[in-house]
């Protein structure tokens, strides 16, 4: 068997969006996030099928890619209805509470709903939606290094535990006690 990959970090990740134009003013915006570039083509790549389409690539900071696809000639996009709408969403780190507060502020006053500060124990976040329907969080870490490390030594007997009950595992539940303390 071969040695996997040695990866060094994700290079982008993709989505659809409705159109191209609007989803790079809309992260120019509301996130900050310098348009890098675009790739257009009639033919994809990959596969020789033709499908039209503007790729484009946003900067979310730290090496981070966030890119998109407009598919003109595709059928109009919708999402998984199988899915809850909280599910799937792209979560973005800010640095601080303060940070947070701001780009709380920022959504609303492009008349966004913006839903939080949720607090998740070791982060809090904010949510609210693109202009494509794309669920986007950002998320303050506020966890210390030792709630951390705790909740990695349980992650396996977590997963195990589910795995087995598809219920809740009670290992983290001092988490879900400072929550309640805190508010």
């Amino acid at each position: 068997m071969t040695a996997a990959p040695a990866l060094q970090g994700v290079h982008h990740v993709a989505y659809r969006c409705k159109d191209a134009k609007e989803t790079v003013r809309f992260y120019q915006r509301v996130l900050g996030m310098e348009f890098q570039l675009a790739i257009a083509e009639d033919h994809v790549p990959s596969t020789g099928a033709y499908d039209p389409y503007m790729h484009i690539f946003m900067d979310a900071g730290n090496g981070n890619v966030l890119a998109f696809f407009e598919l003109p000639e595709q059928p109009e996009m919708g999402r998984d209805e199988n899915t809850p709408a909280w599910v799937q969403h792209i979560a973005f780190k800010v640095a601080s509470m303060d940070d947070l507060m701001a780009a709380k502020a920022r959504a609303e006053g492009e008349g966004l709903e913006v839903i939080g500060p949720t607090h998740h124990g070791i982060f809090k976040s904010i949510y609210f939606f693109d202009p494509s329907g794309h669920r986007l969080e950002l998320a303050c870490d506020i966890g210390t290094p030792e709630q951390y490390a705790q909740l990695k030594e349980v992650a396996e007997d977590m997963l195990e535990e589910w795995s087995q009950t598809k219920k809740a595992p009670r290992h983290a539940a001092w988490l879900h006690e400072k929550i309640a303390e805190e508010g």
